[in-house]
């Protein structure tokens, strides 16, 4: 039986990280705001997370509010037009709606229409999990340029009494540009998924417990020392084999770029990869507190707008939490 050739996309070799851009929630909540219902104070939040103040969105401004700024900035820095881009990946835990995608009205309110566009559910690892797939989708021809964006609305789902973790959330988009390159700009990625601590990181109750009356609104709540733990001894395993697929060592590196999601862990993972003092170590936690998906990009927004590293130089991001779920890799910075 013959079989018809069938007609294949143009690849190219390399892509990279063209830009980024960022949105913070407008509000600056301090310490001393939010530790009352924890029984808490703002020594004890300082000492345990890093955390100074947190940015936080008010009632009027949305995730997707956030996710076009972040977006747009993006798509000017790279110096495209939005009918230029070929896909349109938003990660995200915390769109109000199930169903339809957060990512095909962003494509709409951008301008990307009718660009294919879908989620990811992959919470603090999303965004190094959307990289890897605009990385994919650029060099197999699919599409010349992929926006991705990792955003987050947590305080539509914090109890404000929660000692695990409501006080560490903020609010916040970054996004980036993946396009077609001449030479390597992001490394393969290093990814996985642990689900045997899939209940370590997650929700108070389903929907249908809400729905059903078995249990109020659903928020995010965590075992902090399963995590911790976790974060500490797990990803700097991730972390090194990031840093050997992508053939360098952590001396090669200007910036680590890691999820905000607690300033000990940040401090262990940079203790445990011996990373010298040259390397710009991202702390974007102290003011902006654990974002989900978005806190990578903005993280790395905020190292090069305050000059600490300069585009070209390689950063080592990686993103881990709920699931569990991890992704790393190497990136030329923009």
């Amino acid at each position: 039986m013959s079989h018809a050739k069938l007609n294949q996309f143009e690849t190219v070799r390399f892509s990279k990280i063209y830009s980024l851009g960022a949105s913070r929630g407008h509000l600056r909540v301090t310490n001393d705001e939010i530790a009352g219902p924890i029984d808490s104070s703002d020594e004890w939040i300082r000492q345990r997370t890093g955390i100074v103040t947190r940015a936080r969105a008010d009632k009027d401004q949305s995730l997707m509010d956030m996710a076009v700024e972040a977006s747009k900035e993006a798509i000017a820095g790279a110096g495209i037009q939005p009918s230029d881009i070929g896909a349109v990946i938003f990660s995200t835990i915390s769109h109000p709606y199930q169903t339809p995608s957060a990512a095909t009205l962003l494509a709409e309110l951008i301008g990307a229409n009718p660009a294919p566009a879908f989620d990811i559910s992959a919470a603090c690892a999303g965004y190094c999990y959307g990289i890897a797939q605009a990385d994919a989708l650029v060099r197999s021809g699919v599409a010349k340029y992929v926006l991705v964006v990792g955003g987050e609305k947590l305080s539509d789902f914090i109890d404000p009494t929660d000692r695990s973790i409501s006080f560490l959330l903020g609010d916040g988009a970054g996004a980036a540009i993946v396009g077609p390159s001449d030479e390597a700009g992001i490394s393969p990625t290093v990814w996985g998924s642990d689900g045997s601590h899939w209940s370590s990181v997650s929700m108070t109750g389903s929907l249908l417990d809400f729905r059903d009356g078995e249990a109020g609104w659903p928020t995010i709540r965590q075992d902090g020392l399963t995590v911790f733990k976790w974060a500490v001894w797990e990803m700097v395993k991730v972390a090194q084999q990031a840093l050997d697929v992508a053939g360098i060592k952590a001396e090669d590196l200007s910036a680590l770029v890691t999820h905000q999601a607690n300033i000990r862990i940040i401090d262990e993972l940079v203790k445990q990869l011996k990373l010298p003092e040259s390397v710009a170590v991202a702390r974007d936690i102290v003011n902006t507190g654990n974002t989900s998906a978005a806190s990578v990009p903005l993280a790395m927004h905020q190292l090069l707008k305050d000059g600490a590293v300069k585009p070209g130089g390689l950063a080592l991001q990686i993103g881990f939490g709920a699931g569990l779920a991890f992704a790393a890799q190497v990136v030329v910075l923009p």
